[in-house]
């Protein structure tokens, strides 16, 4: 079971989405940039359990060519790092609803000759278009709140694959049955695959979906 912080925190998310989809971005672009008021506030580059999360969640995607990768949330890009190492011919875009975080996760992957694009965008509120062939959101959709927010993010996911894209959600476990069941249910997805991750304190699944073809 969450704890007392950890409930209140996603209480107050859940209040958020009481406001419109605008009011509720404006606010998470000004929590999210006093968060990130020091560097790596969540030490995302540092944490063991971080680091493993990030290596499990890389061991579950299908093994195939990937052109052109988005990864939603990405905070300051310690996973994009990641992406780039593992994807050296890919193309990636990074987005975030922090302007804060941007900058310093352009500091951390300077481009990569071009190939490495960070944008700030509201998930909820992006124009999004099917040019993804791989797709990541992990510890992102909480944030989001209500039943409508999340079937909007479902949505949204979903809009930024290519016919047989690939998506992979990372969340808390048992949290992510929930949040995943939205991905679920969103007629354009199939679930492909699962793994829960039980081992350390702070479980959680790893979930991968595939794209149908139009």
């Amino acid at each position: 079971m969450p704890n007392l912080p950890e409930l209140a925190h996603r209480t107050f998310f859940r209040t958020l989405s009481l406001l419109s989809p605008k009011g509720q971005g404006v606010i998470l672009r000004r929590y999210f940039d006093w968060w990130h008021r020091t560097p790596d506030p969540w030490k995302l580059s540092t944490d063991g359990y971080e680091q493993h999360k990030y290596r499990s969640t890389l061991e579950h995607v299908p093994a195939r060519p990937y052109r052109r990768i988005v990864e939603v949330g990405c905070a300051e890009g310690v996973f994009t790092h990641a992406l780039a190492a593992t994807y050296p011919d890919a193309e990636i875009t990074g987005m975030d609803v922090s302007g804060r975080a941007l900058a310093r996760a352009r500091e951390r992957v300077p481009g990569e000759g071009g190939r490495v694009l960070f944008v700030q965008a509201d998930l909820l509120t992006h124009p999004v278009e099917r040019s993804f062939e791989l797709a990541f959101c992990s510890e992102t959709l909480y944030y989001l709140g209500r039943h409508e927010r999340l079937q909007r993010a479902a949505e949204q996911l979903s809009g930024l694959l290519v016919p047989d894209g690939v998506l992979v959600a990372v969340h808390p476990w048992p949290e992510a049955r929930r949040l995943h069941g939205y991905l679920d249910a969103h007629e354009s997805l199939k679930r492909l695959g699962e793994e829960v991750y039980t081992a350390s304190s702070r479980p959680f699944a790893v979930t991968v979906y595939g794209a149908k073809p139009s």
